[in-house]
């Protein structure tokens, strides 16, 4: 893939951004998921160009971190926790269920990659959302207490065009957007960032603290530094 003026254009600010240029590569390769929907052979040979690293260093990076993906991703992607919390609550069989609904296995895309309706299937680790158990995010966007019922409505719903709301965060929009959005440019985010944040759960044990007075100690006093150690013997 040839990529555009505008991309080579957020390339170069994306990297003026930071004293070294290479710290810049995880952006730079959100950058280009955004346009070509993973990150291909074309994607590391640009960002290897852009920070003057070698294809090597940056494959490493993409091979390492989940977030990147080497093959085409979907309109949507569908990350199902099925870490021990949501697992046992059932998140394995949300899993299954959604692997045999959509005939896909973990990264593989049901539609089109980049199409709309298409959905990328993956399995991921916690998604720090326990309270919530079990949970899925599409496009990073939380959907809260699911059961194999509603994730299959979710995804059969993302596959004829709706974007269902999120439990929290912002409204849900494509994946190529979110990688964008990832790359330091977002859009709408004043009105993104309006959407619910906290939930009843999260805060009740904010409240119940609150309703019984408890408060967290107070930090110690700093102790007295430590002495200085005694010098070296004399060699004789």
């Amino acid at each position: 893939m040839i990529f555009d003026e505008q991309t080579h254009q957020r390339a170069k600010e994306i990297i003026a951004r930071y004293g070294r240029p290479r710290s810049a590569l995880l952006p730079l390769l959100h950058l280009v998921q955004s346009a070509e929907g993973h990150v291909s052979l074309d994607g590391i040979a640009f960002c290897a160009e852009q920070l003057e690293l070698t294809h090597a260093e940056v494959t490493a990076v993409v091979t390492f971190y989940s977030m990147y993906k080497q093959r085409p991703c979907g309109e949507h992607l569908v990350s199902v926790c099925t870490n021990t919390l949501c697992a046992v609550l059932g998140g394995d069989q949300i899993y299954d269920t959604l692997k045999a609904h959509l005939g896909v296995g973990h990264e593989e895309t049901a539609g089109t990659p980049g199409e709309p309706g298409s959905v990328t299937l993956e399995h991921a680790e916690c998604l720090a959302a326990c309270d919530f158990a079990p949970v899925l995010q599409v496009n990073y966007e939380y959907y809260d207490n699911q059961t194999p019922e509603s994730a299959t409505e979710l995804v059969d719903a993302l596959r004829r065009g709706e974007r269902p709301a999120p439990s929290r965060g912002a409204s849900l929009t494509d994946w190529r957007t979110v990688e964008m959005e990832l790359a330091g440019y977002p859009e709408g985010l004043d009105q993104q960032v309006e959407g619910p944040s906290a939930a009843e759960e999260t805060l009740v044990g904010l409240e119940l603290a609150n309703a019984r007075g408890w408060s967290a100690p107070g930090m110690p006093e700093r102790p007295p530094p430590l002495p200085a150690p005694p010098p070296p013997p004399e060699k004789t």
